[in-house]
């Protein structure tokens, strides 16, 4: 049984335009307890409202939450209208200016796979202006040897030069799920479904995949870690065993880092899994404000 959805107004839309890119957001305003602001941030392929459009109607604490579509995807694009190559530290800066334009101080902070990455760099810049972290399959997060590093990152750029050439998308977003989703239920719906919306832009997600893969040999993963705090972080079952040990590992040497296994889901777990998300989100919150206020 679904649990209950609570109905939420029509977004407030609107485009930030930057130099470089125009940046598209919603922001959701909700009834709750007291004020809090939650930024969303989605992956790569896929704009924010796809993301997270069925994970916001379960979120119970939050009065503001901020949902754009990042460089690459939805309704976010460089003032040309073309594809342009970015750098995970742009996407931060993005995400900073427009933060800045809301008047937004003070956040909590979820980010999935790419967006797991900008979020990380985002609390790396913000500090303490960051209160509560949930990173989603975030990129970067998974422990592998040097081989299987460059094995995967190879196999990534070479989905993202396929997904460049139109004739050859379909071959390209075959290579960047066995990379992500090796685990996934071939030929499904929901793979049908994945496939369709990736396809959207596929030269945006080539972007971000490149980026992911430039941000892997140029950022330092252990200090970045180390700059994160109260942090949730969710890992699909059926994804890669490398994030999952990396995710216990880090709850076990810090007691501000949660680490969640969702059963029966793979790299796609706002997709497939948002009723879980949500409801660890909302009792992960009430647990660090009780920690904080003890």
């Amino acid at each position: 049984m679904k649990p209950f959805t609570r109905p939420i107004p029509p977004a407030v839309q609107a485009t930030l335009a930057l130099p470089e890119q125009h940046i598209y957001y919603r922001i959701y305003r909700l009834q709750a307890a007291a004020p809090r602001r939650l930024l969303l941030l989605h992956g790569g392929g896929v704009g924010g409202e796809l993301t997270w459009g069925a994970i916001i109607p379960q979120l119970r604490h939050w009065s503001e939450i901020l949902v754009p579509d990042l460089r690459g995807a939805g309704d976010t694009h460089h003032p040309s209208g073309e594809e342009h190559r970015f750098e995970a530290e742009t996407v931060a800066d993005d995400m900073a200016a427009l933060l800045q334009h809301l008047y937004w101080e003070n956040i909590d902070l979820a980010g999935y796979s790419f967006g797991g990455l900008v979020a990380m760099l985002l609390k790396a810049r913000r500090g303490e202006s960051v209160n509560k972290t949930y990173l989603i399959e975030a990129a970067l997060l998974g422990r592998m040897t040097p081989e299987e590093t460059i094995a995967s990152r190879d196999r990534m750029l070479h989905a993202a030069k396929k997904l460049r050439v139109r004739e050859q998308t379909e071959e390209g977003l075959e290579i960047f799920l066995d990379v992500v989703s090796p685990n996934r239920t071939r030929g499904s719906k929901s793979e049908a479904i994945a496939r369709e919306r990736l396809s959207r832009r596929p030269v945006g997600l080539a972007c971000a995949v490149e980026c992911v893969s430039r941000a892997s040999r140029r950022i330092d993963r252990r200090a970045l870690i180390a700059a994160q705090a109260h942090v949730s972080s969710f890992i699909g079952e059926r994804s890669h065993s490398q994030l999952h040990n990396l995710c216990r590992s880090l709850s076990a040497q810090r007691n501000d880092w949660r680490c969640h296994l969702i059963q029966g889901a793979d790299h796609a777990l706002p997709f497939k899994k948002p009723y879980a998300i949500a409801r660890l989100m909302n009792e992960d919150l009430m647990s660090y404000l009780a920690r904080k206020n003890s």
